[in-house]
């Protein structure tokens, strides 16, 4: 998704970086892309860039809990059962949502399993952003996508499905709209 809404950015006229993880996607060309490993990378890279921005489309969710401790050697068996602590990372859609300024923008999305459009205003709001994509686990490496876009009064602005380029065009179009040129 996030390769197609980059295009559908770019296609529309607007600069666009992608801080993007290890994924098997080829961004087009246009676009500044940052690779980064972990979350908290991606929360560095995408804070210092954000002051500089318009807005941001999370598209993705980096990984929602980490290791407290990182072992630089094997962990040998021991025949034990093996406990594994985890932390959160960073939020960096709520983060930068909360952090903005009155001229920028942050549409987030929200992969639900149950309760999609509930769970996906309770994101817009607690992550400070002014419109919320809400989609589900299908959307996970297929071709297309089923989504809703909602303002923050949990109105469904529009539906919206196909191919991933097509939703992103659709996507991208209504921000433009509503967001960038109002």
């Amino acid at each position: 998704m996030g390769a197609a809404l980059t295009a559908a950015a770019i296609e529309l006229g607007h600069e666009v970086t992608v801080i993007s993880g290890p994924v098997a996607v080829d961004y087009p060309a246009g676009a500044e892309v940052i690779p980064v490993m972990t979350t908290d990378e991606m929360f560095q890279v995408a804070s210092a860039k954000f002051v500089a921005c318009d807005g941001l489309i999370g598209a993705a969710a980096p990984c929602d809990y980490m290791p407290y401790a990182v072992r630089s050697q094997k962990i040998s068996k021991t025949g034990q059962p093996l406990m594994i602590e985890l932390i959160e990372t960073p939020d960096v859609v709520a983060t930068l949502g909360q952090n903005k300024r009155p001229d920028q923008w942050v549409v987030g999305f929200a992969l639900e399993t149950e309760d999609q459009r509930f769970r996906a205003i309770v994101k817009l709001e607690r992550k400070h952003c002014d419109l919320m994509v809400s989609n589900g686990p299908s959307a996970i490496d297929a071709a297309t996508n089923d989504v809703e876009l909602l303002n923050p009064a949990g109105d469904v602005l529009v539906s919206i499905q196909g191919s991933k380029s097509h939703v992103a065009s659709r996507l991208l179009s209504e921000i433009d709209s509503r967001l960038i040129r109002s």
